[in-house]
């Protein structure tokens, strides 16, 4: 079998080259391509006979082509070419550095210490509005207390945590 599918595959070794071509338009490409072909062919040959080689060789360079055009694709939106090492290299990292973490945690620390310091039901009130998204209507007929107060609570809550915020700021 093997003898065969070198003799059909050099027959049609020019026509895989020139369908690969027109899918690909890389001469390179198409050339690597076209020797995937065999290898996938001879490896199907040795584990089973097939029935008609010529067929067989030019849908598995059709497949082998598309495949080459679905994953070139797929990484030229993601990947940029030609781009400069130095200024790949200045691109930010999406994780946030170890000073931006300790300066978060600090924050949220006096965050904490701020909403500490409110009465109970202000902070009540600025959990279930800003961390549960609760309308302040809700709250009020949860609380038993007027939309008014649920507004007047939420209104010093959010003032008194910015401020304590800004002081950590301005330090």
């Amino acid at each position: 079998m093997s003898a065969l599918l070198n003799a059909v595959f050099e027959m049609q070794r020019r026509s895989l080259l020139w369908s690969v071509m027109r899918i690909v338009r890389d001469p390179q490409i198409a050339e690597d391509l076209a020797q995937e072909t065999y290898l996938r062919a001879r490896r199907a040959a040795d584990n089973g006979t097939i029935e008609h080689i010529e067929a067989f060789l030019h849908q598995t360079a059709r497949n082998l082509a598309l495949d080459y055009l679905r994953r070139r694709n797929t990484r030229a939106a993601v990947e940029a070419e030609g781009v400069d090492e130095a200024v790949v290299d200045t691109v930010p990292a999406e994780v946030p550095s170890i000073e931006h973490a300790l300066i978060e945690r600090q924050r949220f620390g006096r965050f904490r210490e701020a909403l500490a310091g409110l009465p109970e039901r202000a902070q009540t009130v600025l959990v279930l509005s800003r961390l549960e998204g609760w309308s302040n209507i809700r709250i009020a007929e949860y609380l038993g207390i007027s939309e008014r107060t649920v507004f007047n609570d939420l209104k010093l809550a959010i003032g008194h945590c910015r401020d304590a915020l800004m002081r950590l700021d301005k330090k």
